[in-house]
């Protein structure tokens, strides 16, 4: 006898194995879109960390100015010190101030905490821990400042974190 048709059952099978081939490819193309949404996050982030070090190193390189300038009563650490907690600042901001563990606003293309724009998922946190490099330590001198920046966000119900660390360090006397 010659079969010229498929059964029932072998086109049940082949209508099978096109479904799982099918979730199965639709179910790596959500993760790859899942996983390239996490690494934006994180290139973001680590710019944001980043440039929460550069504001450290531009409120020290501007206290060292006004030094150089005879300014009274700066000092190099001027504006640094109280940041063991935690301390947040905008991108153009001249002072830190305590961490009120606020989200970052976008507007114009600029992550800031002021000003208007859209709520963005990430937080910055600047801790700075000053260190006495002097042999004996004396307690006299603060020669070095340890940065790190933490940013931390929340996408698809799990919490992220990138953390930045740098030492910075009074080079002008």
């Amino acid at each position: 006898m010659n079969n010229k048709g498929f059964t029932l059952l072998e086109v049940i099978a082949a209508i099978f194995l096109m479904t799982i081939g099918v979730i199965g490819i639709l179910s790596l193309v959500n993760q790859t879109i899942i996983s390239s949404q996490t690494t934006s996050s994180r290139l973001v982030a680590s710019y944001l960390a980043q440039e929460g070090i550069e504001i450290v190193k531009n409120i020290r390189d501007t206290n060292f100015l006004q030094i150089h300038r005879e300014i009274e009563g700066v000092e190099w650490d001027t504006g640094l010190t109280n940041c063991a907690g935690g301390c947040e600042a905008d991108y153009n901001d001249l002072e830190l101030t305590p961490t009120a563990n606020r989200y970052l606003n976008i507007d114009a293309g600029f992550y800031q905490y002021s000003g208007f724009g859209t709520q963005t998922p990430f937080k910055r946190k600047i801790t700075i821990n000053i260190q006495d490099l002097s042999n004996p330590p004396d307690g006299s001198m603060l020669d070095k400042m340890k940065v790190q920046v933490e940013i931390s966000w929340t996408e698809r119900l799990r919490t992220y974190q990138v953390t930045a660390q740098e030492n910075i360090y009074k080079w002008m006397q």
